[in-house]
C-alpha cells in the first residue's frame, strides 16, 4: 500500500481526505502545530524522512480578510511552503495533490471560468494562492491542483454553518446576491480526488505524471449566495423558526478583501481527463444537510 502525507488534516477537506484517503493506502495526517508551514524548512526534513508517494497539500491561509495585514504569513503559507513542497516532492519521487481557489479570478468574465483563462486575484489570499500555483508548476513534479469554489462542510466554519448559525439568532437576514459560484461539500471534494489517485494504482506517479496540470473542480451547477442561503433554510428540519432572507449586494458588507462577484469554474477538464465529476451542488448540499456526523466537531 502506498505511504501517503496528508497536510491540513483540521481543515474542511483535509478532515473528509484522512478517511478517504485511508482507504488507498498507510496515511500520516499532520496539521499545526505538529508541521508549521511558516516554516518550510520543517516541510523539507518531513518529506525527505517519511517519503510519501503522495503528498496531499489540504493546509493554507484562509482568512481571506486578515491576510490583507497578514500579507508575508499569508504568503510563507500558500505559496513559499507550497513551492518547498513540489521541490521536496520531485526530490522523493512523490505525487503532489495541491487545492487553490476561484478567488484567483477578478470575476469580470461573467460565465464561468476555464483553465485558460487568465487569473487577476482581487485580494492577498487571492495572489499568494496564485503564486502557490506558479511555484508549483515551475517544479519537475508529478502534481494536481484543483481549483475549487464555496467550500463548506457543517462540522467546520463556513457559510453554512454561518447561515445556521444567523438562522438561530435572527428572524430576518441579509445575504448577497451579487456574488455567483459553485458550492463544494468538503466530503465529495475529498472523495472525488481520492478516486483520481485510485486510479493511478500502484503506478500513481506515472499515471499523474501523464496528466499533471491545474484543474477546475467544484461543485456542479452555480448559484448566488443568496439562492445558496435558501436552499440550506428549505433544508432545516420544519420545527426550525421561519426565517426572511432579504437580498443585499457586496458593496453594503464592506470588507478588507474584495470579492470576485461572478467566480464560477467550468469543470469539464476536470471530467473529460479523469472521467468523474462532482454532483449538483443542491443535491451534495441536501446530503451533508441530511447526514448527523456533519454535527460533529
Amino acid at each position: 500500500m502506498m505511504k501517503i502525507l496528508l497536510l491540513g488534516r483540521y481543515g474542511q477537506v483535509g478532515w473528509e481526505a484522512r478517511r478517504v484517503l485511508s482507504t488507498l493506502g498507510e496515511v500520516a495526517a499532520l496539521d499545526y502545530p505538529e508541521v508549521d508551514f511558516t516554516q518550510p524548512s520543517q516541510l523539507q526534513k518531513l518529506v525527505a524522512e517519511m517519503k510519501p508517494a503522495v503528498i496531499y497539500n489540504a493546509a493554507a491561509y484562509t482568512a481571506v480578510d486578515r491576510a490583507e495585514t497578514e500579507v508575508e504569513r499569508a504568503r510563507l503559507i500558500n505559496a513559499t511552503a507550497v513551492g518547498v513542497l513540489a521541490e521536496s516532492a520531485a526530490k522523493a519521487g512523490a505525487v503532489l495533490v495541491h487545492f487553490s481557489t476561484d478567488y484567483v479570478f477578478d470575476g469580470e468574465k461573467g460565465s464561468a471560468y476555464q483553465e485558460t483563462d487568465a487569473p487577476n486575484p482581487l485580494s492577498v489570499y487571492g495572489q499568494t494562492k496564485l503564486e502557490g500555483e506558479l511555484a508549483v508548476q515551475q517544479v519537475d513534479c508529478a502534481y494536481l491542483i484543483f481549483r475549487t469554489a464555496w467550500v463548506y462542510s457543517r462540522r467546520r466554519d463556513s457559510f453554512v454553518a454561518k447561515v445556521l448559525q444567523w438562522a438561530r439568532e435572527r428572524s430576518v437576514i441579509r445575504v448577497v446576491e451579487d456574488q455567483v459560484s459553485n458550492p463544494t461539500w468538503a466530503r465529495s471534494l475529498a472523495e472525488i480526488t481520492g478516486q483520481v489517485l485510485a486510479k493511478g494504482g500502484d503506478q500513481v506517479l506515472e499515471w499523474v505524471s501523464e496528466r499533471r496540470g491545474v484543474y477546475h473542480l467544484a461543485g456542479s451547477g452555480i448559484a448566488s449566495r443568496l439562492a445558496w442561503a435558501r436552499a440550506i433554510l428549505s433544508s432545516r428540519p420544519q420545527t426550525e423558526p421561519p426565517v426572511e432572507i432579504r437580498p443585499a449586494l457586496t458593496s453594503d458588507f464592506p470588507t478588507p478583501a474584495r470579492r470576485p462577484l461572478y467566480s464560477a469554474l467550468d469543470s469539464s477538464l476536470f471530467t473529460r481527463t479523469f472521467g468523474l465529476q462532482l454532483p449538483p451542488w443542491e443535491l451534495a448540499l441536501q446530503l451533508a444537510m441530511e447526514d448527523p456526523a456533519e454535527n460533529l466537531g
